[in-house]
């Protein structure tokens, strides 16, 4: 579980405005799926997602989404793992392929996150933010996220990651405005199979 509990460059758990953040949201919960709940919903209902609301900055570093207020869902699941991490509860990355539009090409990554909760091992939780159509939700054991798989050219990737990867980094660091990053939005590589 070490991999999943660390701070890092990008889910940076122990930054001091994310490490107030967690003890606050943590004050007066009784366990931690109480903890975990407090955590998601602070994230997809008080973080901004950055496409909905058209806002920049562009951001990557889990301190910046939190001082900036908004996000990518990429950028979103970096501070939820961070906030996650910073209360001593297991948190990982993990990505869907979506189409953008329909059910056509072209398609790109979606990011949410894993959490280890001792009742119930790891489940997937989607802290995009909720809009018409979205309604992703905390209710272990049962998934709630914000995107159904509904195309067979769609797919939840395997694996639980404890850091984000280079497509994803690259992607809001090379960028400057959410418009660069919605033209360019990372994507699988289906011969390699690679994020």
């Amino acid at each position: 579980m070490k991999p999943y509990l660390n701070s890092s460059f990008y889910i940076d758990s122990q930054h001091p405005a994310i490490v107030a953040q967690a003890s606050k949201l943590a004050d007066g919960c009784a366990d931690e799926g109480e903890i975990a709940k407090r955590c998601f919903e602070f994230v997809r209902d008080e973080i901004k997602h950055s496409w909905d609301y058209r806002l920049n900055p562009v951001t990557c570093k889990a301190s910046e989404v939190l001082i900036h207020g908004n996000g990518f869902c990429y950028a979103k699941s970096h501070l939820l793992a961070a906030l996650l991490r910073a209360n001593g509860i297991p948190a990982g990355l993990c990505y869907q392929r979506l189409t953008i539009d329909g059910d056509q090409p072209p398609y790109c990554l979606h990011g949410l996150n894993a959490v280890y909760l001792q009742q119930y091992g790891w489940y997937r939780i989607d802290a995009r933010g909720n809009k018409p159509g979205v309604a992703a939700d905390f209710c272990p054991p049962l998934e709630k996220l914000a995107f159904p798989i509904v195309n067979p050219l769609e797919q939840d990737l395997p694996g639980i990651r404890a850091e984000p990867p280079p497509a994803v980094v690259k992607v809001l660091t090379e960028h400057q405005t959410i418009e660069q990053v919605y033209n360019n939005l990372p994507d699988v590589d289906l011969q390699n199979h690679t994020v």
